[in-house]
């Protein structure tokens, strides 16, 4: 059924796909490395909390391992095929005392080694938190999928991702419309998976609330080959010994 979801509507969620005492210590680890101010963390409240971080495949080991768990790994398989990978994490919080909001966009920019190689595929080349990027193609980003995590339970109270079902076809695709927009409600532990291109915004906490959202963001390809000798920044393939 997840299956038919995804393909229709450009997203779906998978309940409960981290289990409690997984959530717990990714908080755990987020916070301890978050605690020290590296080139990864980009972005800090003004109690401390961070809110965005990049980078994170190279700072937590984790991340490269959580998503191997049975049903994810297969659950991946099963979108993107036997040759696939973590090639981006991220992290995001709506801390209690600094809250934000994002326009509607799409995720169309990837990390690469060296964004200097010409080519039909990929344009707009920029470098964020020391790291080459690139706008790609809409063939490329088709064979990706991206896996949030969600740390904590998101609600209206602290700001839910807002999608458009079916805007994921094409890079200027409108889906359904605005009108049409869904609010992503989730308990800690829900894995929400969603296609690259699917049009999606955020909109601010309400006033006083004490809740965060916490968001581990993961994108994967569907292989470590992409065109025109562009090269993922990272490519981690599953473990050998992981069932198939």
């Amino acid at each position: 059924m997840n299956d038919r979801i995804l393909r229709r509507d450009g997203f779906c969620l998978l309940r409960q796909a981290a289990d409690a005492g997984t959530v717990s210590h990714l908080l755990d680890v987020c916070s301890s490395v978050f605690e020290d101010d590296s080139d990864n963390v980009r972005a800090r409240s003004s109690r401390g909390h961070v809110y965005a971080a990049r980078n994170l495949i190279e700072s937590i080991p984790q991340v490269s391992t959580v998503w191997q768990s049975d049903a994810l790994l297969r659950f991946l398989r099963e979108q993107l095929g036997d040759e696939v990978g973590l090639v981006r994490a991220l992290f995001f919080d709506k801390p209690p005392d600094r809250t934000w909001a994002l326009a509607w966009h799409k995720d169309t920019s990837i990390a690469v080694k060296d964004n200097s190689i010409a080519s039909g595929s990929f344009s707009r080349p920029t470098v964020k938190a020391g790291v080459p990027h690139v706008i790609a193609c809409d063939k490329v980003l088709h064979q990706m999928l991206t896996l949030r995590i969600h740390l904590d339970e998101v609600t209206e109270e602290n700001g839910p991702l807002r999608v458009i079902p079916g805007s994921h076809v094409s890079s200027d695709s409108d889906g359904l419309g605005i009108v049409s927009a869904v609010d992503v409600h989730a308990a800690a532990g829900d894995v929400l998976a969603m296609r690259p291109l699917i049009s999606h915004s955020s909109g601010s906490s309400m006033p006083g609330t004490k809740r965060h959202r916490r968001i581990l963001h993961l994108e994967f390809a569907a292989s470590s080959r992409l065109p025109d000798g562009m090269q993922w920044h990272d490519f981690v393939h599953p473990a050998a010994d992981v069932i198939r």
